[in-house]
């Protein structure tokens, strides 16, 4: 009767250790598939962001030399189109960032829930 119990009780704690592991293991796998869920999602993202910032600096350089043109020195016109960047700065820095933080915080929080 003991060595009946004691092998029941040896397969009872065999089958709740591969039951851990394979809740572990699960784990992990549901952790890989929402971090390569997330990254993917910001990839192509992160690709037009960038072809975005090239444009921009191309526009950018445009406008400073036509300003410049227009102001009579190159220089002013580079300072200028700063200043308005600076402007730009200050007002997300001062109004929008606790808003753009708190998208952000929401959109990852949602993806990792979904």
């Amino acid at each position: 009767m003991e060595e009946q119990q004691a092998t029941s009780l040896e397969a009872l704690y065999e089958k709740t250790k591969e039951y851990v592991n394979t809740n572990i293991d699960l784990a992990k796998l549901k952790a890989i598939d929402k971090t390569s869920d997330i990254v993917s999602s910001f990839v192509p993202k992160l690709l037009i962001a960038v072809c975005l910032l090239l444009f921009v600096v191309g526009a950018n350089i445009a406008l400073s030399l036509w300003l410049g043109d227009l102001l009579g020195k190159n220089y002013y016109g580079f300072l200028a189109v700063s200043g308005f960047y600076l402007l730009i700065a200050i007002i997300i820095h001062f109004g929008l960032s606790s808003t753009i933080k708190k998208r952000v915080a929401n959109t990852i929080v949602s993806r990792l829930l979904n």
